[in-house]
């Protein structure tokens, strides 16, 4: 019998187009029902202003955005092309860089994995500057590291008035 090695990953995803509440909670049920991947925990959903190429856009269609812990025997490089599908599945169209989208799935962390290629670079390289990020992942693990930053907590101090909940009922639930 072939043994799997299963690995901790950090997921984040966004929406601002859309039912961007359902995008969230469809691709929550969307990456569970992967084979080989299997969601342990999700953050509550917290609300931002767009961020584009130009800077932070109060004007574009706010982001709703959470965070994901899952175990996963894909490596990140399967991972990744699975989230791009169902991102796909729900509308996301690629046209402009940092563009609004309904969906939008990135690896943040990957067991802690150092990978640069053309398509995947881990850990996510605007990970540690992102509130929409940090602030959901300390709600769902609040020792979280991001390597070469150091824990997320210390990051959070800077970015106090940039995200806000959104009062919605919880993205997933243990089953």
């Amino acid at each position: 019998m072939r043994r799997r090695i299963v690995l901790p990953a950090v997921i984040a995803l966004g929406s601002n187009l859309g039912d961007r509440e359902e995008n969230l909670r469809a691709a929550v049920r969307d990456i569970d029902a992967l084979a080989d991947v299997t969601v342990t925990a999700a953050s509550a959903i917290v609300q931002s202003h767009a961020v584009k190429t130009t800077g932070t856009d109060a004007e574009a269609p706010a982001y709703l955005n959470a965070v994901m812990l899952v175990q996963s025997a894909l490596d990140p490089e399967d991972l990744l092309p699975e989230l791009n599908r169902i991102e796909a599945d729900h509308g996301r169209v690629r046209v402009e860089r940092w563009g609004d989208r309904t969906l939008d799935l990135d690896i943040i962390d990957f067991a802690g994995l150092l990978r640069e290629t053309v398509d995947l670079t881990l850990p996510h390289p605007l990970a540690a500057k992102r509130a929409f990020v940090i602030v959901p992942w300390l709600q769902v693990d609040p020792d979280a590291e991001i390597r070469g930053h150091g824990r997320i907590d210390s990051l959070t101090v800077a970015f106090s008035d940039e995200v806000w909940l959104f009062e919605a009922a919880p993205l997933w639930t243990r089953p």
